[in-house]
């Protein structure tokens, strides 16, 4: 028995059983049992049908993953990734996602801690598959754990909205070390140095590098695509995930698309960030009055000898320091703060404020009907690039 156990391929213990069972059942019994039985584990026909027919109508363009995830979270369907695959390869329905063959790069190791390093960035993508305009995802993905901390949808990258941006990632976390972006004219001029710059050994500035300056943050410029990564491989899993749970929810505006981000972060946080080595974050505390008065635009100008100032061709009269004395001939700093106000300082004194309603009634806010932004958005956003002007 032993020998016959070796040409069988089978051990000892087993060849007695076929024995005993071609004693019992004749030649028979060398047939396993199992054979032409289907397995207690293999999926109905009725199920393997219904998973096709939601690729094909419900979750039409979802990748194998992404699939899997909705049949068991949503669909009360619990199979493997690879049953997925095999299952929509045999019904002739592949994946949208195609990889690339992998190329070597040297991969820089991640930042120890969360709010040590943030990568952000824009991508101008069709969300919403023609059903809606096309607009700009704008967002931002911590280095160490890949947690995106906030992102929103707009009509194109604009200083405006990343100020907008980083005030709802620093009022909710902290403020990070550093930012990681790319060389686009919001965060890096060429422009060449104004007298003013040159005798205080200032680099010239946009309004996003003067605001992070003045909180203490590093901006960072980014050589090429692959050295912030991180952000890039996001928007490539958003331009795939992202675009079918707008495809689900059948959002066709930029408010209904925004409010499918906001229950979309929370779970892609979930399931995708990753524990940061070092249990300790580094976000540093929030000084509110510091931070409003960061993030905004800030603009120099002379005030008139009939004590008022010109701001983009709309007079605003300033209250006089006494009596006798005006502020004429004044250099004077206006800040455009993100509600609409506008607030008026000289040597960091303020002595004049505006709120977005007595603006508006002034005449500075202006309807754009091509732009769903404020006045200050587009307007600042290329006077930025003319105007920095220190702390």
């Amino acid at each position: 028995m032993a020998k016959a156990a070796m040409v069988l391929g089978v051990s000892e213990r087993q060849s007695f059983r076929i024995k005993a069972r071609i004693r019992k059942e004749g030649v028979r019994g060398v047939i396993h049992g199992n054979r032409s039985r289907s397995s207690p584990r293999k999926l109905s026909p009725t199920t393997h049908q219904r998973i096709v027919a939601l690729a094909r109508g419900k979750y039409r363009g979802f990748n194998d993953h992404h699939l899997t995830e909705k049949l068991t979270d949503t669909e009360g369907i619990r199979v493997s990734r690879e049953t997925v695959r095999q299952i929509l390869r045999a019904a002739g329905l592949v994946s949208p996602r195609k990889r690339r063959p992998p190329r070597h790069r040297a991969r820089r190791a991640r930042r120890a801690a969360e709010g040590m390093l943030l990568q952000v960035d824009g991508s101008p993508h069709d969300w919403l598959e023609g059903r809606g305009p096309a607009f700009t995802l704008v967002g931002a993905i911590d280095d160490a754990t890949g947690q995106v901390p906030g992102a929103c949808f707009a009509e194109h990258e604009t200083t405006w909205t990343y100020l907008q941006l980083f005030w709802r990632i620093f009022t909710k976390h902290g403020l990070p070390q550093a930012i990681y972006a790319d060389r686009h004219s919001i965060f890096q001029t060429d422009r060449e140095p104004t007298l003013e710059e040159q005798l205080a050994g200032r680099r010239p500035r946009t309004q996003v590098g003067r605001a992070l300056d003045e909180l203490g943050i590093t901006l960072i410029p980014a050589s090429s695509p692959q050295a912030k990564g991180r952000v890039e491989r996001l928007w490539g899993t958003f331009q795939d995930r992202l675009v079918s749970e707008l495809r689900l929810a059948g959002a066709t505006t930029r408010t209904e698309a925004q409010a499918v981000l906001a229950r979309f972060l929370p779970s892609y946080n979930r399931r995708f960030a990753k524990p940061a080595a070092a249990a300790t974050p580094a976000w540093r505390g929030v000084d509110r009055p510091r931070l409003t008065h960061s993030l905004c635009f800030k603009y120099r100008r002379v005030v008139a000898k009939d004590n008022t100032v010109a701001f983009h061709r709309v007079v605003f009269p300033l209250p006089k320091r006494s009596p006798f004395l005006s502020w004429a001939h004044k250099a004077i700093d206006v800040h455009v703060l993100l509600d609409g106000s506008l607030e008026i300082f000289t040597q960091n004194d303020r002595i004049a404020r505006f709120d977005a309603k007595t603006a508006r009634t002034i005449g500075l806010h202006r309807t754009n009907g091509r732009r769903e932004v404020s006045t200050y958005g587009p307007e600042t956003t290329t006077a930025a690039q003319r105007y920095a002007m220190a702390p």
